[in-house]
């Protein structure tokens, strides 16, 4: 190995735990029960700053720019419970979970959704890390326009505008949401193999309302009774949404951290990701320490899966 590749070497191990280690620490001193939310603008560039510096050797990925080309076959063990292998599973991965902010990434093989949901009274920083990665996101009109529906079957829906309809590409995929701006409802569908870097404040926590809930959205002509559109706005712009159940075909599997080690003060108490529908309040839920690892359960949306389910290719 020659003697510039050994100093290439040496430079990206220096760099990356620098760059996550300076994310964590970024987001202690931004992120605490006493701090204004959501963040003041200065703090927001300085997250902006910091993203751009991350790839993906930063936080232990792979650019993983080729299509998955794995023969056909089935998730699962029970023959009643299995997934065409074709609807591959995105991989969450954990770094830092605690009651102030969570952060996390999202592997997304081709053509993978997360559906359309919401972060109540979040903050949310995302960074493309790879791939692209088409964003569509919406903001409540403000004050609610409700349609209530008498007849069976016909969902109660309230009146979004949209904020978001683009593919983000890396490496220029920093984007911010807020509590009532910025797309608070939002869904990722993957163009490509792709990776989203999360950094989520305050994080998913029902007994403090901030619930996952995910929606449907409907177009602004299906109820809009011949009313004028808000602020003489387009059409396009703006669309119904309906609660719904949490989506059964969303599957996602736990990855494991490569990247550098985060070095966290004595005094930080880290949380366990324990994210479930109903008993949570986040989009899914890892049973970490109620069974042991190769017995352990996995919540996605309605579904359970074990361990072994999980990877069976």
């Amino acid at each position: 190995m020659c003697v510039q590749q050994i100093r290439g070497l040496f430079n990206m191990t220096k760099k990356s735990p620098c760059s996550v280690q300076a994310l964590f620490d970024l987001c202690k001193q931004t992120f605490t029960p006493s701090a204004t939310s959501p963040p003041s603008s200065q703090a927001i560039h300085k997250f902006y700053s910091l993203l751009d510096t991350i790839g993906p050797k930063e936080v232990g990925l792979k650019d993983e720019s080729l299509e998955d080309e794995r023969g056909h076959g089935l998730f699962g063990l029970s023959v009643f419970n299995r997934v065409d292998r074709w609807a591959q599973p995105i991989t969450y991965v954990d770094i830092h979970e605690d009651q102030n902010f969570t952060m996390c990434m999202f592997c997304f093989p081709t053509s993978a959704v997360i559906p359309l949901h919401d972060h109540p009274g979040m903050t949310v920083l995302s960074k493309v890390l790879y791939g692209s990665l088409h964003v569509k996101a919406y903001d409540w009109v403000e004050p609610a326009c409700i349609r209530k529906s008498e007849q069976i079957g016909h969902p109660t829906v309230r009146l979004a505008r949209l904020a978001v309809d683009k593919v983000i590409t890396a490496p220029h995929g920093t984007s911010v949401l807020y509590p009532k701006s910025g797309g608070n409802l939002h869904c990722f569908t993957a163009i490509t193999p792709c990776a989203v870097l999360d950094i989520l404040a305050p994080p998913y926590l029902e007994a403090a309302g901030r619930r996952c809930t995910y929606y449907h959205d409907y177009p602004y002509s299906s109820f809009a009774n011949g009313d004028e559109i808000v602020g003489n706005g387009k059409e396009q712009d703006y669309a119904w949404l309906a609660v719904v159940d949490t989506p059964e075909d969303l599957y996602m599997r736990p990855g494991r951290y490569m990247g550098p080690a985060i070095h966290r003060p004595p005094s930080t108490t880290r949380q366990i990701p324990s994210w479930h529908p109903k008993e949570k309040g986040g989009p899914y839920y890892f049973d970490k320490e109620s069974t042991p690892a190769g017995d352990r359960e996995f919540h996605f949306g309605n579904k359970v899966s074990t361990h072994e389910d999980l990877f069976i290719f």
